[in-house]
């Protein structure tokens, strides 16, 4: 878990994380002001420590004196040993209503130098001859050099006056196959519907830090923006990830070759609504995503911070799955045994309970019941299968209290593949028809083979809530309502039978600004 700290007014943005020798370096944003982009470093991806600064805007008069954008580090394929971060900046001279791409290269990830630029965008002269201060060159200047990149006309959006008069020009990743080179940016084409003119746009490196324009690699025409784009090759196949702002969820789309049009499976969300600006990032065990949580609903500039990230798979039939971050693992503490599971409430309603070994058989002949274990938990994660006997509902609880009931509900409905997770409290004496405190955190959808039985593991890590059908990852939010409370499984009108169910306690999150203080 990563995120500003409490109470500095600033939020995490798109993060971009790179894996060398053992250590995630994780650069990001830092909102509202986006005035410089931070470094993190971690061994495990939950323990993350603030190192110096990576970047921070330019003087005035430069491509980025206002603001920076997303970026993205790769190996510097030109000096060994050495790294590229493509950025964005924007200028205060066109109030940021141009975006541009910038790069700085590192020796060794820590201190970055920003190449010098070749710009003469400059619309507004600046006062460099000062009183007592000689005449200043208003840019550095660099004839070998095409930075800072700009959308070119003949295929895109590049100008002020058309399209929403807004140019798209960001978030690069860079991506290399064999002896060709692409640098991708969230880009627009220059025709077609105003609001449907998003696509992946392309330029091809084809010398060092010379880049020629390309027609986009990729254009949905459904979409304001692709934003965030990444580009990997697994198996010989292509996968293009890109975040799409309409319904804040990561998508993909896969081809063979790079130039073959790209194609779309029927569901093609890798992470469900609020995860926002997936990134890539290859490890010693193949790909992980990463992307920031959004806490504040549509607002994704405030109250954001970074979960574990997911593991991806490539499925048999080309798909690709998420799956539950592998470093959990480390967290685990002892087994929670499970001696007794009760009823909350009277068993008045026909509720039984048959327990052996790890095989648990619950039923509810009508009403709502939840069967919960005797001992509260805070940090856990739960494993088990669960088969129905009947078309009732069945559902998880968690982190709830044993006399109001408050706390975490997810509904699961095992024939149509819907999870549902719920938080549902009881609000301030006398506020009338407010003391229901019901909301919706998020929703997820899986195929069931066969209806009725399925296996899952749910995790509770902190504020981070995760859960996991047949070890596809259905639901992955933050909600910070319910810090602890009792763990157990819900029927109305059923009957359930659970196996091979497990429960560990878990270390619980530490955060950064905590490592700091703790020197």
């Amino acid at each position: 878990m990563y995120s500003e700290a409490i109470g500095t007014r600033k939020t995490l943005g798109d993060v971009d994380v790179y894996y060398h020798e053992g250590i995630y370096h994780l650069f990001h944003l830092v909102l509202p002001n986006h005035d410089y982009i931070a470094h993190a470093v971690s061994n495990d991806c939950f323990s993350w420590r603030r190192v110096e600064n990576a970047i921070h805007i330019g003087h005035p008069g430069s491509f980025d004196d206002s603001m920076l954008w997303t970026s993205h580090i790769s190996a510097h394929p030109y000096k060994k040993g050495w790294w590229r971060m493509f950025y964005t900046g924007l200028s205060r001279c066109d109030r940021g209503g141009s975006q541009r791409i910038g790069m700085a290269e590192s020796d060794d990830l820590y201190c970055w130098q920003k190449t010098p630029i070749n710009w003469e965008d400059r619309r507004s002269p600046l006062p460099y001859d000062l009183p007592g201060r000689p005449p200043q060159p208003p840019f550095d200047h660099d004839a070998s050099s095409d930075y800072p990149l700009s959308p070119p006309s003949e295929f895109y959006e590049s100008k002020l006056d058309e399209g929403r008069h807004w140019v798209s020009w960001r978030d690069p990743f860079y991506f290399r196959e064999g002896d060709r080179a692409w640098l991708l940016t969230a880009g627009r084409v220059n025709h077609g519907p105003v609001v449907r003119r998003g696509c992946v746009a392309q330029m091809e490196e084809v010398a060092p830090n010379q880049f020629e324009a390309r027609p986009a690699l990729h254009h949905p025409g459904l979409y304001d923006d692709v934003e965030v784009p990444n580009l990997l090759k697994i198996n010989g196949e292509h996968y293009l990830i890109g975040s799409i702002r309409e319904d804040a969820k990561v998508r993909y789309w896969h081809t063979k070759r790079i130039g073959d049009p790209w194609m779309s499976y029927a569901d093609n969300v890798l992470l469900p609504s609020g995860n926002y600006a997936g990134r890539i990032c290859k490890d010693d065990k193949g790909f992980l995503l990463f992307s920031f949580y959004t806490q504040g609903g549509v607002d994704r500039t405030s109250n954001n911070l970074m979960p574990p990230p997911k593991r991806i798979e490539q499925l048999e039939n080309g798909h690709l799955a998420v799956r539950t971050f592998e470093g959990f693992a480390s967290l685990m503490e002892e087994e929670v045994s499970v001696p007794r599971v009760c009823p909350l409430k009277d068993t008045s309603d026909g509720s039984c309970i048959l327990l052996r070994d790890k095989s648990l058989q619950i039923s509810n002949t009508f009403g709502y019941q939840i069967f919960a274990l005797e001992e509260d938990l805070e940090s856990f994660q739960l494993e088990a299968t669960i088969q129905l006997s009947s078309e009732g509902k069945f559902g998880l609880v968690f982190r709830v209290d044993r006399e109001t009931h408050d706390g975490y509900y997810i509904s699961l409905d095992l024939f149509k593949g819907v999870a549902q997770l719920r938080s549902w409290g009881t609000g301030e004496d006398g506020s009338g028809e407010n003391m229901m405190q019901f909301h919706s955190l998020q929703a997820g959808y899986w195929v069931t083979d066969p209806p009725g039985l399925t296996s899952l593991k749910l995790v509770a890590y902190g504020s981070y809530l995760e859960l996991s059908i047949a070890d596809n990852l259905i639901l992955s939010l933050a909600d910070q309502t319910f810090e602890h409370g009792a763990l157990g499984f819900a029927v109305e009108s059923a009957e359930a039978i659970i196996t091979d169910f497990s429960i560990h306690r878990m270390q619980s999150p530490v955060q950064a600004d905590e490592h700091l203080a703790n020197g």
